[in-house]
């Protein structure tokens, strides 16, 4: 099945996938030329490669839980948003582990490619919960 035959959630649940293999090539059969993407305090990033640098900066690993996958009503083809919901799971810097970090991602979809990202997740307040010893 090609990218453009799959609904607006099985493409972000399948991007998401192949860009935790990390597979950064793979991943751009998913994206529009266009792609912008706003990353955790407002980082403006254009290629997922971006955020894969910008993550090696503050974990040594990191992958996604999806636990849901939200088509907002009335999409189009021309523009569906899809939201994923899940935790985030890996190891900071220092190797220690974590898990249940939340997050959320919004996705612009349109014409079978991901126009948009806009990426939400609890790392800084767990960041610095770490770092001060309270988590």
């Amino acid at each position: 099945m090609t990218h453009s035959a799959l609904d607006p959630a099985a493409l972000v649940n399948e991007y998401l996938r192949i860009l935790m293999i990390p597979d950064p090539a793979g991943v751009q059969r998913f994206i529009s030329p266009q792609l912008r993407i706003r990353f955790t305090g407002g980082r403006e990033m254009r290629e997922p490669a971006e955020c894969a640098a910008f993550n090696a900066s503050r974990y040594r690993w990191v992958k996604k839980r999806i636990e849901g996958t939200e088509v907002v009503a009335g999409g189009t083809s021309e523009h569906t948003v899809v939201y994923s919901i899940g935790t985030l799971y890996g190891e900071w810097p220092d190797g220690t582990p974590f898990e249940g970090n939340r997050y959320v991602d919004r996705y612009v979809v349109s014409h079978g490619l991901i126009q948009q990202m806009d990426v939400w997740n609890d790392s800084a307040e767990r960041l610095l919960d770490h770092k001060l010893g309270s988590a």
